[in-house]
C-alpha cells in the first residue's frame, strides 16, 4: 500500500513539473523596450551643464556654492546646487546618469555616442537675447551640433551616426530669457514690438530652429514650454510689489507663448515628414509646486537659497555672500537662486515631463 502511495505521489510530482513547464513556455515573452541611444539638448541655463564656463560672460555657474550637492561637491557650470533637467531626463530614460556639456574639455568618445547638451545660460531664440550677455545663441548651438555630427560619424560611421541622430530625443528648453529679459526686464524689445508681436517673432524663430534641426536629421524633438515666469524669485522682487507676489503679466505672457508654441508644434508635426515634435508642459507642474510647496515639504518657495535669494544668480550667487542658506537647509528651498530651482525641486518637476514623452521617444 505504501509503495502504491509513493508511486502515485511520484506521478503527481511529474505531472506538476510538466504543467509548470507548459505554463512557462506558453507565456509569450514580452520584448524589452529598445534603449534610446543618446540625449541631445539645446537651450538656456536650465539645461546648460557648463558650456558657458570658458566664455567671456557673467552668465556662469562654475563657482561655489553652485554644485555643492552635485557628485564631488564641486561647481561644474550647472546653474543649481546639484543635478539639472538634462541629467534627470537622461537618467529617467536609462541613457546615463549625467549629461555633459558639449564644450567640456574632458569630453570622451562615449559622451559623443550617448549625448551632450549644447545649451548656453542666458540664451534665447532671439539672437539679441544671447548677444547682450555674450553667450551662445541657438544658432551657435546649431553650429556646434553640426560639428558634433561630424565627430559622431568619425566614431560610429555615417550609417550608425544617422541612426543615433534619428532615434535620439532632442530636447529644447528656451524662450524664458527672450520674454523675461529682452522684453520685460531690459525693455529693449519693447522699442520694436508690442508683446503679442514679440511672442510671434520668438515663436517663428523657434519654428525655424526646429525645422533646421529636422533638416540635420533629428526626428524626435521635445520642446518644453515656458514656466510661470512671474513666480520666480527675481520677478517677484522686481515687479511683485512690497509683498513680492507672482507677477501676473509675466505669467500671462508665458501662457500666451505656450499656447502659440503648442499650436505651432502641432503644425510642424503635419508638415515635417516622419518627424515627431512634442510640446511638453512645465508651466502647470511648476505652478502647482509653487502654490502647494508645503505639501511637498518645501518651507520657502518665494526666494532662493543662494545669497539673499531675491534676485541674485550666476556670479552674483557666490561663496562671499553671508546670506546663503546652510547646506543642511537647502532641502527647504524650491529655488536655488533668483532664477533656477534646486535639485530637489527638479526631481519633482522633471519626471512628469519625461512621462509625457517617454513612450513617444522610444524608437519603433
Amino acid at each position: 500500500m505504501r509503495a502504491k502511495t509513493m508511486e502515485l505521489q511520484h506521478c503527481l510530482a511529474k505531472l506538476l513539473l510538466c504543467a509548470n513547464i507548459l505554463l512557462i513556455t506558453a507565456v509569450p515573452t514580452v520584448p524589452s523596450r529598445p534603449r534610446l541611444p543618446a540625449l541631445l539638448v539645446f537651450g538656456d541655463s536650465i539645461v546648460d551643464p557648463g558650456n558657458n564656463n570658458n566664455l567671456i560672460t557673467i552668465a556662469k555657474g562654475n563657482l561655489p556654492p553652485y554644485g555643492r550637492d552635485f557628485p564631488g561637491h564641486k561647481p561644474t557650470g550647472r546653474f543649481s546646487n546639484g543635478r539639472i533637467p538634462p541629467d534627470i531626463i537622461a537618467s529617467e530614460l536609462g541613457i546615463k546618469e549625467l549629461l555633459p556639456a558639449y564644450l567640456d574639455p574632458d569630453l570622451k568618445e562615449e559622451d559623443i555616442l550617448t549625448g551632450v547638451s549644447f545649451a548656453s545660460g542666458a540664451a534665447g531664440f532671439d539672437n539679441l537675447t544671447a548677444l547682450i550677455p555674450n553667450v551662445l545663441s541657438m544658432w551657435d548651438q546649431l553650429e556646434l551640433y553640426k560639428e558634433y555630427k561630424g565627430k559622431l560619424e568619425g566614431i560610429a560611421g555615417p550609417a550608425r551616426a544617422a541612426e543615433i541622430i534619428s532615434e535620439s530625443p532632442h530636447i529644447i528648453f528656451c524662450g524664458s530669457n527672450d520674454i523675461l529679459v529682452s522684453y520685460f526686464f531690459t525693455g529693449l524689445r519693447q522699442l520694436s514690438f508690442d508683446l503679442p508681436s514679440y511672442i510671434n517673432f520668438v515663436i517663428n524663430a523657434a519654428r525655424s530652429f526646429i525645422t533646421e534641426l529636422y533638416e540635420l536629421g533629428a526626428r524626435r524633438i521635445g520642446v518644453i514650454g515656458l514656466p510661470p515666469l512671474g513666480c520666480i524669485p527675481s520677478s517677484r522682487t522686481i515687479m511683485g510689489g512690497i509683498n513680492r507676489e507672482c507677477v501676473q503679466v509675466y505669467n500671462d505672457a508665458a501662457i500666451s507663448f505656450n499656447a502659440q508654441l503648442s499650436a505651432s508644434l502641432r503644425e510642424l508635426n503635419k508638415n515635417l515628414p516622419t518627424a515627431l515634435v512634442l510640446y511638453l508642459d512645465i508651466y502647470d507642474v511648476l505652478f502647482n509646486l509653487i502654490q502647494h510647496a508645503a505639501d511637498y515639504g518645501f518651507e520657502e518657495s518665494t526666494r532662493g537659497c543662494c545669497a539673499t535669494g531675491l534676485v541674485e544668480a550666476s556670479i552674483f550667487c557666490n561663496e562671499l555672500s553671508p546670506f546663503t542658506c546652510p547646506e543642511t537647509e537647502t532641502y527647504k528651498y524650491l529655488f536655488w537662486d533668483g532664477f533656477h530651482p534646486t535639485q530637489r525641486a527638479y526631481n519633482i518637476i522633471i519626471p512628469p515631463l519625461v512621462a509625457q514623452f517617454q513612450a513617444f521617444l522610444i524608437p519603433s
